[in-house]
């Protein structure tokens, strides 16, 4: 519903009217929440906040659009130019029995409101009729400290809302924050306790982790405080599992991951959750004999992959292109040497980009040697997309014509006859035909 083009003037523009429309009206109205934290870190926010006196029915009394998303909770959402600002009434709130919706609420003051947030640096208020920064909570210092700490006792923080757990580390990650000492004791004592929060809500911060910057130090903090465990115990398996050192120069698997996780570029959700679990099946497939060995790795972690992706709660069309990328990551190292039609499969396959982009990623954060990806780069570019998937020359109907029955040697035959085409070998569809009838003659095809 979010307009795509708006720009950062535009949303500041538009919260502001909000604001000011409130303040017309009698009743108190600043931005709140990490929009305010980014204004203070010299950062562009992404969206505006607001937060008000105005009970819910003031404010769309206010406003021509509005969305009562959870007006019982004092949510409003007010529509400008296309795009959704949330405005929310002062309110303090109870514990999150269904990790997701407080249990009761109670209009209050700004201050009281501020204090039920979770951290300090998502903790300030702006006035943007006076450009005033109004901090109840220490935020301002501690963002210039570089710490993320909980408004107020910690167990208290997380008791009312178990997914702030994670989005501590999000946020230390994020910006480079060390996370305080009481604070992140809570958080190591009360890391699995997490999965009482729903897996979409937990995916969500995942995602929002994986795609953003410091990826790598992310998850070591994820795993420090024992939170991956309890999320994400294949990917926890990883950590002291020894490597190859000819091929992995920079040691066990989980920090190979960690630092393929840093070396993504472009990092989609798929993308991050393909480098995330491109090596998740080598713990359950470790093997020394004259070395260490990850046999069938790749299928093993596809199947684990999987897994994780179920229970993430992920769509249907971004679980199977993880799996893709996870199974066939293997693939990319034997590229120099595969027949042009089993090249040419390769590079028109739909995750070809994203495995290509992990493909790099793993490369840089082990032997560096990027020769196989330079290479798929070079023929990606040589290759236009009619030389790697032509018109068919020959199709189902064209067998059945012929006289062949449907069946699984269709699948063969056109397969066969593809791989011929794709190498040069057949070009047109007569030659194409006269190929089926010598190599697969009518007559001495089983009944």
């Amino acid at each position: 519903m979010n307009a795509p083009d708006a720009t950062p003037a535009d949303l500041r523009t538009n919260a502001e009217m909000i604001v000011r429309t409130l303040r017309a009206a009698g009743h108190e109205a600043y931005f709140a929440g990490g929009c305010v934290r980014d204004l203070v870190m010299e950062l562009s926010p992404h969206d505006y906040d607001v937060t008000t006196s105005a009970r819910p029915e003031d404010v769309m009394a206010l406003f021509e659009r509005t969305v009562p998303v959870g007006a019982a909770f004092g949510v409003v959402l007010v529509i400008v130019g296309g795009r959704e600002y949330e405005v929310a009434t002062f309110r303090t709130e109870g514990a999150y029995s269904d990790g997701r919706h407080p249990d009761r609420v109670a209009f209050a003051t700004a201050e009281e409101d501020v204090k039920r947030r979770d951290f300090t640096i998502n903790g300030l208020l702006y006035d943007p009729t006076t450009a005033e920064v109004i901090d109840y909570v220490g935020g301002r210092a501690d963002i210039e400290r570089g710490i993320v700490r909980t408004i107020g006792d910690p167990d208290e923080r997380f008791a009312e809302d178990r997914l702030r757990l994670i989005r501590a580390v999000r946020f230390a990650a994020r910006f480079g924050f060390e996370i305080e000492a009481a604070t992140r004791a809570a958080l190591t004592r009360l890391a699995p306790t997490v999965t009482s929060v729903s897996w979409e809500r937990i995916r969500d911060e995942l995602v929002k982790m994986l795609t953003g910057p410091n990826r790598g130090a992310a998850l070591r903090l994820l795993e420090e405080t024992g939170l991956l465990a309890a999320v994400l115990p294949e990917v926890a398996a990883m950590v002291g599992v020894e490597q190859p050192p000819a091929f992995h120069p920079e040691g066990d698997v989980f920090g190979h991951t960690a630092l393929t996780l840093d070396a993504l570029e472009a990092p989609t959700p798929v993308r991050a959750l393909g480098a995330l679990l491109h090596d998740v099946g080598k713990p359950p497939t470790f093997s020394e004999t004259d070395r260490i060995r990850f046999n069938n790795h790749d299928a093993v972690g596809a199947e684990l992959a999987d897994a994780v992706c179920k229970r993430l709660r992920l769509s249907t069309d971004v679980r199977r292109q993880v799996v893709e990328i996870v199974r066939n990551h293997m693939r990319f190292m034997h590229a120099p040497e595969m027949r042009e039609s089993k090249l040419k499969r390769l590079l028109r396959r739909e995750t070809f980009a994203d495995e290509l982009a992990v493909h790099k990623a793993d490369c840089l954060a082990s032997h560096g040697d990027m020769t196989v990806y330079d290479y798929l780069v070079q023929k990606q570019a040589e290759l236009p997309a009619e030389v790697i998937k032509p018109a068919p020359l020959v199709t189902g109907d064209d067998l059945i014509a012929a006289g062949y029955e449907p069946g699984p040697l269709f699948g063969e035959i056109l397969t066969a006859v593809e791989d011929l085409q794709l190498e040069g070998k057949l070009t047109a569809r007569d030659e194409a035909l006269a190929w089926v009838a010598k190599n697969y003659p009518l007559e001495k095809l089983p009944e």
